[in-house]
């Protein structure tokens, strides 16, 4: 009855539970635009709404969102895979040109100082709420949500509908290696 299940090594349990949405991550801080893919995001709180979101030290973004003190939570469609693989694959710290060069083309929302990606299917402004040892000791930073918007070919009336809607809006998941699945079917409970 159990033969199919087996042990998974330590250095990838963190796999079991990475395949939520890829989200890019975008920061804007004197006069410098930068977006990143990121695999590690959630939501942590309803009243004010609150997220997390893993930040590596080595990202230019991270710098941008620790100088400017706000970030974009944006969530990608199928139809940016490549998009996302590019952004999250190259830095800015080595190609200045990375957003030209990989596509990405930027938008304003609201009154917002704010770089928001043209494309995706939902955006969540957040203000930083500054946990510096959560930041030096495991890169994850939380964001107040301040402003929040959707694409409604594909979120509307408070939930997703990707059964709906084209199959170039579902979400990504990344699991690794370049490795991306599309969101599935809806499933309804009997």
């Amino acid at each position: 009855m159990h033969d199919s299940i087996k042990p998974v090594s330590l250095d990838k349990a963190y796999r079991l539970l990475s395949h939520g949405p890829t989200v890019l991550v975008s920061a804007r801080h004197e006069g410098v635009d930068g977006v990143m893919a990121a695999a590690w995001a959630c939501a942590l709180d309803f009243d004010p709404p609150k997220l997390t979101v893993v930040l590596d030290k080595i990202t230019a973004t991270r710098v941008l969102v620790e100088g400017s003190g706000q970030f974009v939570i944006q969530v990608p469609t199928a139809a940016q895979l490549e998009l996302t693989y590019q952004v999250g694959s190259r830095s800015l710290n080595d190609e200045p040109g990375k957003l030209a060069s990989s596509g990405v083309e930027l938008l304003t929302l609201g009154d917002l100082d704010l770089p928001f990606v043209a494309g995706c299917s939902a955006w969540l402004a957040c203000r930083l709420i500054e946990e510096l040892h959560n930041q030096q000791a495991y890169d994850l930073f939380i964001g107040e949500v301040i402003a929040a918007w959707a694409d409604e070919r594909v979120f509307r009336d408070g939930r997703w509908h990707f059964e709906d809607a084209d199959p170039s809006w579902r979400s990504l998941h990344h699991v690794a290696g370049g490795h991306f699945y599309g969101i599935g079917e809806a499933l309804t409970r009997k």
